[in-house]
């Protein structure tokens, strides 16, 4: 789901919280908190929830990411214009924790979720295209497998047994040939649309932009070009925090973010540092003043993105002397 400002007009202050398993819908409302509703986790089931929350009309319908289990349900409240978050299982938690709330049963995720969306003011999801939808799913299916290929590959490097190597080595092949063909479907897809082929034709003009770079940022990173440069790092998981307290200034770190498309943003920052000449004298420039070299390429992989950010924001393609004007701050 792509996560935008709704601008719904919001009749209530009512906050509803929705747990989601494979058989049942629990539903607490925050003003009502010791009402609870349940539902099957069926079409029938979905339709009396969209009915009731027509009537409640919430300011916000917390639902947590359950392994595509909530997908049906958030879909047919998007469907229905209802101010429905689709929300991260992790924050929720850290925040049950943090109110004391440290029981756990479905009744009770649903009435923490109906606070969470109160207190935590979680972005109104909205429905992805549909082409952009199944280029997510093809680019982590990409992922997956070449996950399992690097497995595999560590795993027949340590084999002594002939047969295991052998079959070590069938399955390497197979993959190989399903990562071949994922990629074609993927580039098919970026192809058939305008607008994605449009911004990948813009992504890929930087130097040490490739494919798959492109492809995972289109598929993972709808905010792109469309948010600010700090924003965009820390939702990439490229933002230093500080770790200072009184006296103690300490070191800074990243964390959080979406490891997926830092990962590969990551790794084309290794080559960018070769082949960029913009990204070169970044890592130059912060290794002769005594950065440690991950220091450097973190940073390097940030000013990446916000170069690939601007780009987006103006739709212009990569130009070596306009790069500075282009990431400039506001």
């Amino acid at each position: 789901m792509e996560h935008v400002t709704s601008s719904a007009s919001v009749a209530t202050d009512c906050y509803v919280g929705i747990d989601v398993s494979k058989d049942r819908l629990d539903l607490a409302r925050l003003d009502q908190p010791n009402e609870r509703l349940s539902f099957d986790n069926d079409p029938a089931g979905i339709r009396k929830i969209v009915s009731l929350m027509r009537q409640w009309n919430p300011a916000r319908i917390a639902i947590e990411s359950t392994g595509k289990l909530e997908r049906p349900l958030l879909l047919a409240l998007i469907d229905a214009d209802l101010n429905a978050c689709h929300v991260n299982p992790v924050r929720v938690r850290r925040f049950a924790q943090g109110m004391g709330l440290l029981a756990k049963t479905d009744t009770l995720d649903a009435l923490v979720l109906a606070h969470f969306a109160d207190k935590a003011g979680p972005r109104i999801s909205t429905k992805t295209p549909e082409k952009r939808a199944e280029l997510v799913e093809l680019v982590t299916c990409r992922r997956q497998l070449i996950e399992a290929r690097t497995a595999h590959s560590n795993q027949r490097l340590r084999t002594d047994s002939t047969f295991a190597s052998k079959q070590l080595d069938s399955v390497l092949n197979h993959l190989e040939e399903r990562i071949d063909e994922l990629e074609k479907q993927i580039a098919a897809l970026i192809e058939e649309d305008d607008d994605m082929r449009h911004l990948d034709d813009l992504l890929r003009s930087v130097t040490g932009v490739g494919a798959v770079l492109s492809a995972t940022l289109l598929a993972m990173l709808p905010e792109l070009g469309r948010i600010d440069h700090a924003p965009i790092a820390a939702l990439v998981g490229l933002a230093p925090y500080n770790d200072d307290s009184g006296h103690h200034k300490g070191q800074r770190h990243i964390r959080g973010g979406r490891s997926s498309v830092r990962n590969v943003l990551y790794v084309c920052t290794v080559c960018a540092i070769r082949t960029n000449a913009v990204i070169k004298a970044k890592y130059k420039d912060l290794l002769a003043r005594g950065k440690a070299k991950k220091v450097a390429l973190i940073a390097c992989a940030r000013k990446l993105l916000r170069i690939l950010n601007a780009l987006a924001r103006d739709g212009v393609r990569y130009k070596l002397q306009n790069v500075q004007n282009l990431v400039s701050e506001a």
